[in-house]
């Protein structure tokens, strides 16, 4: 019988994080994906380093009413972990997610943006969330419009749906200048949302 021995790594404390020091050079696994230019911004790919901006974004009451599954707000590290990770992963699963947005002139995290599309959802979504400080610049427009452009240059979708709470009057405003409309309503995380649908016909004529 062959016996290998791993040799593991002791856990380093840094601040209030834990780092993992590597023995030896290591190949990890990264999610390699696109990585899209607008005139103020970039959408990319998940890092690490977005996990704790992604944390703050949802930690704030008004965000959170709108993107978490509960409309409460993140407040720990393992769920603010937990989100990011789902993030990432349904790029690892799919082959496609949403994008970090990232403000070129500052290289700051913007929110996220982009396809979503988990089991029973109501269609195929691109969907948004802007950080709390970056509102009111056209960023969500922005960015949603560039995510789109993506979508029907690289997938076989025709419909795109935004799901969005009956409420919601600054996403109801994004989703109008996308030309979007409402066809109906689904229930969403056990709440009614109203299905804004953006089609690769109108797109292409707009």
């Amino acid at each position: 019988m062959i016996r290998r021995h791993f040799a593991w790594a002791a856990p380093q404390e840094w601040g209030n994080e834990t780092m993992i020091a590597f023995l030896k050079p290591a190949a990890m696994a990264r999610v390699n994906g696109p990585m899209i230019e607008t005139k103020r911004l970039i959408l990319r790919t998940w890092r690490e380093a977005d996990i704790a901006p992604n944390t703050a974004m949802l930690s704030d009451p008004e965000t959170a009413r709108y993107i978490t599954s509960d409309r409460k707000p993140v407040t720990s590290a393992l769920n603010g972990w937990r989100n990011a990770a789902i993030m990432m992963g349904h790029w690892a699963l799919h082959g496609y997610g949403m994008f970090v947005v990232e403000e070129k002139s500052s290289g700051k995290y913007v929110g996220r943006v982009g396809p979503w599309y988990p089991p029973t959802w109501p269609g195929f979504e691109v969907g948004w969330g802007i950080a709390k400080e970056f509102r009111g610049k056209g960023y969500a427009t922005e960015a949603t419009c560039a995510s789109i452009d993506w979508v029907f240059e690289n997938l076989a979708v025709d419909r795109i749906v935004h799901t969005i709470k009956p409420d919601n009057t600054a996403s109801q405003s994004v989703a109008r200048r996308l030309g979007a409309t409402i066809e109906g309503q689904a229930e969403v995380f056990g709440e009614i949302s109203d299905l804004w649908v953006t089609t690769r016909e109108r797109w292409r004529r707009a």
